[in-house]
């Protein structure tokens, strides 16, 4: 199962998750006003570090639709996935497909609000425009999108992996506590994995490499 931890913003936190256990690091970029944004050059610095790890692998987690921009920073900083995490029309998948790397990953996040998927007309789109998965993550009440620690139920998960084609990885406030919450998804054929953020972070707001090896531990154990 893999074991993504998002929202790194110094070597520490990049070798801490290493060291966790993690298959993957998030590198925010394209997120305005978010609290983990880096710059082109950060992010370069950055994802060198996970990279030379040999086994962590860097995802650039954007909110961004400027393929030429994302194109740009996936060469300079050698990134082999892009999340996609806001609402990126499937232009941008198709786009990124077409002009990035031959190996690149695309991850398109999926909102669901109250159990609603917000992108449900667009999922055959992203299909067709070359993603290679889907990441179930929540919406708030407010609109926030990202690092909300609300977890969505594991009925609505499911159920819209039943309505799409792609493996999935699963988002939004899981902790190691609640892993037995999602047997269904854990279950599912095209469940890849888990992507966390609020629960490894310390009280100073970083990710720490204990919080996230017990997460890591409790969804590969339970």
């Amino acid at each position: 199962m893999i074991v993504k931890f998002c929202g790194a913003t110094t070597e520490a936190e990049v070798t801490g998750m290493a060291a966790a256990g993690a298959d993957l690091v998030g590198l925010w970029h394209g997120v305005p006003g978010g609290r983990a944004e880096l710059t082109a050059a950060r992010l370069a610095d950055l994802a060198a570090l996970a990279l030379a790890d040999g086994r962590l692998r860097p995802v650039l987690v954007t909110f961004s639709s400027d393929t030429r921009a994302l194109l740009a920073a996936v060469a300079a900083a050698r990134v082999p996935c892009v999340q996609l995490h806001g609402f990126q029309p499937p232009g941008t998948v198709r786009a990124l497909r077409r002009a990035g790397p031959p190996a690149l990953e695309i991850v398109k996040v999926l909102h669901l609000r109250d159990g609603v998927c917000l992108e449900e007309r667009l999922t055959g789109s992203y299909e067709r425009a070359g993603a290679d998965s889907f990441l179930v993550d929540t919406v708030t009440a407010d609109g926030r999108l990202g690092s909300t620690a609300e977890p969505l139920t594991d009925a609505a998960v499911t159920a819209l992996a039943e309505r799409t084609g792609l493996p999935f990885l699963l988002a939004g406030g899981l902790h190691a506590g609640n892993a037995q919450d999602f047997a269904g998804a854990r279950a599912h054929p095209r469940f890849l994995g888990i992507d966390v953020d609020s629960a490894a972070r310390g009280a100073d707001g970083l990710l720490r490499a204990g919080r996230a090896r017990a997460v890591a531990r409790a969804w590969r154990t339970t």
